[in-house]
């Protein structure tokens, strides 16, 4: 199963990047937030100082990934459907979440 959602997020992942799903991040993060209820989770920066987050809906399980660049625009990256944190461990504790 880990397999298969690893290979949707990189396949859907592929097909947002060809299509240039980008936006101001204010308007989108606004969007996500309205229309799917779906609020940061979790987010990373990478060495070239853009901004990946995971925005989640915890009771629709609907979920977004996203990449803010320096310049302030957001690129959907991937979507999809039930989300969940059951058996994750947290990064900062290392404890079960």
């Amino acid at each position: 199963m880990k397999y298969l959602l690893t290979a949707a997020m990189i396949l859907a992942g592929s097909a947002a990047v060809a299509q240039q799903n980008c936006a101001p991040r204010t308007p989108s993060v606004q969007m996500l937030q309205n229309d799917y209820g779906e609020s940061p989770v979790a987010r990373g920066l990478s060495q070239g100082g853009a901004v990946f987050e995971v925005f989640a809906n915890p009771e629709t399980g609907s979920w977004t990934i996203t990449v803010t660049r320096p310049d302030g625009i957001l690129c959907l990256v991937a979507s999809g459907g039930f989300f969940e944190t059951e058996g994750l461990v947290s990064p900062v504790t290392g404890e079960p979440t």
